[in-house]
């Protein structure tokens, strides 16, 4: 693996553009969150796919789909990350998340589930805790089941995240919003009454928000009891996808307080579920780093992204 260029800040997150050979580039994030300390919290966003096949409305990491990492090369990224900081493997934060949520649908791609047998045994890292997101796709029953047994065994306690990529909870929506075949509602809903234990973190319904996109509490309470799972409302990133697209967030990022008390977040705290509103740093946009951009994707449109991707990248040098 060679690392070419970066962008980004040492306070906020710094986006990798790294080499596999000819053709084979992806990007690796790490990043904060101001003001926690990166001894308390340190976050690893990996790339698991050479681009995506999904080609969800919103994400430019969508297409430039040429295949899928192997275990060797999803570890060499996290050992890039994790080394460049901590030499001897030693990692101090409390929160050590690492999220295979950079590039490519983890469940499309076996050697995910290699990578979280090995981590527990790799670094010294008593805060770990792996984060997957999904949008479920058809097809990747076997690798949900591993996924499942691998989280009894190495990560009980609380010390995994898992999350379903949903968007809408109209179903039609949602087909147009993520374009490839996937688990409906109901089977998501039964594979959570397997995944989900007691002690536990609740499984997280994710939405990336847009506007005039349905987020019925009603909807979810059909399928998702609110003691397994909560609810996550995110921005909709600026991307060049999205503006292609029509979409618009249905959170202003410069508006937490607002959001926070917003018709449907109240909606769904009236139902019952734990609501978070999660907007993080405004600044990752800037930077590129956030859910749904792809720095090298913003380089080839060669045109410029309000409030997005006008960091300069930088030649990497060791």
């Amino acid at each position: 693996m060679k690392v070419l260029a970066f962008a980004g800040c040492e306070e906020i997150a710094i986006v990798y553009v790294v080499e596999y050979g000819p053709s084979r580039i992806v990007e690796c994030v790490e990043s904060l969150q101001p003001p926690i300390p990166r001894d308390e919290k340190w976050v690893l966003l990996v790339s698991t796919m050479f681009g995506c096949p999904v080609g969800c409305k919103m994400c430019d990491a969508g297409g430039f789909y040429q295949g899928k990492l192997t275990r060797e090369e999803i570890l060499a990224q996290i050992d890039f990350l994790v080394y460049k900081r901590y030499p001897e493997g030693a990692i101090p934060a409390r929160n050590f998340k690492i999220q295979f949520a950079r590039m490519g649908e983890p469940a499309l791609n076996p050697s995910v589930l290699d990578v979280l047998d090995e981590l527990p045994n790799r670094y010294q890292a008593p805060g770990l805790m792996p984060s997957l997101s999904t949008i479920a796709p058809n097809g990747s029953e076997r690798f949900f089941d591993r996924l499942a047994e691998i989280k009894r065994e190495q990560y009980s306690g609380g010390r995994f995240q898992f999350q379903f990529s949903l968007h809408s909870t109209d179903e039609k929506m949602r087909d147009e919003i993520i374009p490839v075949k996937k688990w409906d509602f109901t089977r998501m809903a039964a594979y959570g009454e397997r995944f989900y234990q007691p002690g536990d973190r609740k499984i997280t319904l994710n939405f990336a928000l847009a506007q005039g996109t349905p987020l019925d509490p009603q909807v979810l309470l059909r399928y998702f009891d609110p003691e397994r799972y909560l609810v996550k409302i995110t921005p909709l990133n600026p991307t060049h996808h999205a503006v292609k697209t029509g979409l618009t967030s249905y959170l202003d990022p410069q508006k937490l307080p607002e959001s926070e008390t917003s018709a449907t977040v109240l909606e769904l705290r009236q139902a019952g579920y734990q609501v978070i509103v999660s907007i993080g740093e405004v600044e990752e946009n800037a930077i590129g780093s956030n859910c749904g951009q792809y720095v090298l994707r913003h380089i080839q449109a060669q045109e410029a992204l309000q409030d997005a991707y006008s960091y300069t990248l930088q030649e990497y040098g060791d």
